[in-house]
């Protein structure tokens, strides 16, 4: 891994807190970590965060993250088809809830989220995220903490 990989956040969606992890790692490791998103954000002055504000529109915030990403970097993401499409270019996708999906484990994700996706389009009440708690915050940090270790040999 290179120590010029850097760290791309699918924004929208993620937690303040998980965002706040990454500004921390990103002066601390002086990597880069872009965030993607559709709307504005506000980001703490610094050489090595930046935003990217996309348009509205389905998936468009992921297809720019597919579009800059490269072997060897990390993806933040909850989505499950951007990880598997940020994997197939040679990058690691992070879970905010500390998940890191490989090459090894995204296909049976993939296979779970598409078999869920079916029973709700059935009408199948499947229920949703649980609340983001601490253990989440820790387990992120956790494997961000090894990622960084790994960019650095």
């Amino acid at each position: 891994m290179s120590p010029a990989a850097q760290i791309l956040v699918d924004a929208d969606a993620c937690p303040v807190a998980i965002k706040e992890i990454l500004f921390r790692a990103a002066e601390r490791e002086q990597v880069m970590v872009t965030l993607v998103a559709n709307q504005y954000l506000r980001t703490p002055p610094s050489r090595h965060v930046r935003a990217v504000q996309v348009p509205g529109g389905f998936d468009v915030a992921d297809h720019e993250i597919a579009r800059r990403v490269a072997a060897g970097d990390l993806v933040v993401t909850q989505d499950i088809p951007l990880a598997s499409a940020v994997i197939d270019k040679g990058a690691l996708a992070l879970d905010p809830r500390g998940e890191l999906h490989t090459p090894e484990t995204i296909a049976q994700r993939l296979t779970m989220r598409n078999f869920m996706d079916e029973l709700r389009g059935a009408g199948i009440d499947t229920g949703g995220h649980a609340p983001f708690h601490a253990r989440d915050r820790q387990a992120f940090a956790n494997q961000l903490d090894r990622w960084l270790q790994q960019r650095q040999r």
